[in-house]
């Protein structure tokens, strides 16, 4: 499926290299997502902001979207990602709809609308300037995100997987190989 906001001139141009796409295809799907998070992340000046935002396409910003996530729940889990101010980039944008609808992961997109109930009913605690040892504290107050920080741990190396198979068969949505 074309991604026609892909064509607009306006767009940033995301390149990778052929030789450096086959090194990260030939280390795994790891090394291979992020070349492509790497390639998008460079061609935006290594900041997501609402400008930048706004020229990339829609595949693109739902694999920062992965990477965030991937990140913050694989570093600190769910509370990490909220405390830490990405709430609203993961739960606002149309990110587990894409994953639903257009990526194929159903089970990743409703465990992401379950966190979002949580997210909204708990975001003013999880998002509030605190200490290092208050910021502790948080994941003894809110266990509810205990299961969903085991369940992306669990699945986290399928759904990788997965979105590295996504990307591979639509490349083009992605980058330009040079």
């Amino acid at each position: 499926m074309q991604n026609s906001s892909y064509l607009c001139s306006d767009m940033i141009e995301v390149k990778i290299k052929d030789a450096e796409l086959s090194s990260a295809a030939s280390e795994g799907m790891d090394a291979f997502v992020s070349v492509f998070v790497g390639a998008i992340r460079e061609a935006i000046g290594g900041e997501l902001t609402a400008e930048t935002l706004g020229q990339l396409n829609s595949d693109q910003v739902t694999l920062l979207c992965w990477d965030t996530l991937h990140e913050e729940v694989m570093d600190g889990g769910f509370v990490q990602l909220i405390h830490n101010g990405y709430g609203p980039f993961i739960f606002k944008n149309p990110f587990a709809k894409a994953l639903n609808k257009l990526w194929d992961m159903r089970e990743l997109s409703k465990m992401l609308y379950e966190v979002h109930s949580l997210w909204l009913k708990h975001r003013e605690e999880l998002e509030r300037d605190c200490t290092d040892d208050e910021f502790m504290a948080l994941f003894e107050q809110y266990p509810e995100f205990d299961d969903y920080d085991d369940l992306f741990v669990e699945r986290e190396e399928e759904w990788t997987e997965h979105i590295a198979r996504y990307i591979d068969e639509h490349i083009e949505n992605f980058a330009t190989i040079v």
